[in-house]
């Protein structure tokens, strides 16, 4: 998607979702702020703030996060997720979105070399 992501992940032991979330958003922040300020500043003066905290801000204060505890509900959001750029227009198909993980589900291609299957595998 263009303006945000979705993901599912499943912290190991020793780890919290709070700690992992607080994680990913510092350190994709600092991945936007060092590749903006080398390819478009433009654009990374629209993300700029007056914050006692910090001078940019690329992902909302209170993202949604929602525990996904039954297998239900886990693939209802696979399925919202997969189906998601389609309905948003960006492919005909879901597993023709790059930054899918349909494909992975469909064929077993993982680009990213890091997913793994519901099922564990």
């Amino acid at each position: 998607m263009n303006n945000h992501v979705h993901i599912i992940w499943q912290p190991l032991f020793g780890f919290t979702p709070s700690a992992i979330q607080t994680s990913f958003m510092k350190h994709t922040s600092k991945q936007f702020k060092a590749a903006l300020q080398k390819n478009d500043t433009i654009t990374l003066a629209t993300y700029k703030v007056n914050k006692y905290d910090r001078t940019y801000q690329f992902w909302k204060r209170e993202p949604l996060s929602i525990e996904l505890r039954t297998p239900a509900v886990f693939n209802q959001k696979l399925e919202y997720i997969h189906n998601n750029p389609v309905v948003a227009g960006l492919c005909s198909k879901a597993e023709d979105y790059y930054y899918s993980s349909a494909h992975f589900y469909q064929d077993g291609t993982d680009v990213f070399k890091m997913l793994t299957h519901s099922s564990g595998n």
